[in-house]
């Protein structure tokens, strides 16, 4: 099934033109890389895709919403359908990991607590970490973290997981740990759309390759080492 369509699409930020001619489609279960130099589009492109940057031009589809004429009231219904992976976490730090999913959940609705807490546990489990809920994030090691962020990303059983440079901040072991954990999150049938600056990434875990160059998209062929 087919999650993304932008055909002809131009994104501007500040009036200045980041990305144009973007014509994409990713479809239902695909692992995406995002790939290039820091300041080539990446992030601006995942910004579209939960209506943070508007579409200047073209047609752009997302999660069956058009993003050129999305309301405010769509949005956050749009967002729902999207888990988001930050490079940098992004937990609440006066809260317990428990809490941290809880906040989620009652953000979106969710009402009964002990439904809420049964999730949360459930998900924390999923990713390794049903013994660290009542921790605190600062007593967690930074993998540690990136699986709770993980664990938060999933709470609502999103169409898409966005993972922006999930690996940036950790060592190359645990990095490998959240790779293992996106990709097989993916192989279960969940898109992922990731970017990263880490060759071994798409070598080890083979899907696709978007290159991102002078403001332009295209795929990359896997054996292509200037894409990375």
């Amino acid at each position: 099934m087919e999650l993304i369509d932008y055909q002809n699409v131009e994104i501007r930020q500040r009036e200045e033109t980041v990305l144009r001619n973007v014509n994409l489609r990713i479809h239902n279960g695909d692992f995406v890389y995002l790939l290039g130099k820091v300041g080539s589009g990446k992030s601006t492109l995942m910004k579209t895709f939960y209506a943070e940057l508007p579409i200047y031009s073209g047609d752009a589809t997302f999660l069956g919403y058009d993003l050129s004429t999305i309301t405010l009231a769509q949005i956050p219904y749009l967002r729902r359908k999207i888990g988001v992976v930050f490079q940098d976490f992004q937990l609440l730090p006066d809260r317990s990991v428990e809490d941290n999913l809880l906040f989620v959940l009652q953000a979106t609705g969710w009402k009964d607590r002990q439904v809420m807490l049964n999730h949360a546990h459930d998900m924390l489990a999923q990713v390794g970490m049903a013994d660290k809920g009542y921790k605190m994030p600062y007593h967690l090691s930074g993998g540690e973290q990136q699986r709770v962020v993980i664990a938060r990303a999933l709470l609502n059983t999103p169409d898409v997981i966005l993972a922006d440079e999930p690996t940036g901040n950790l060592d190359q072991q645990t990095g490998e740990d959240i790779m293992n954990l996106l990709y097989g999150i993916s192989q279960a049938g969940m898109t992922v759309i990731m970017s990263t600056h880490n060759p071994r990434w798409p070598e080890k875990y083979p899907g696709r390759m978007l290159y991102f160059s002078n403001g332009e998209i295209s795929e990359a062929n896997p054996n292509d080492k200037q894409s990375l």
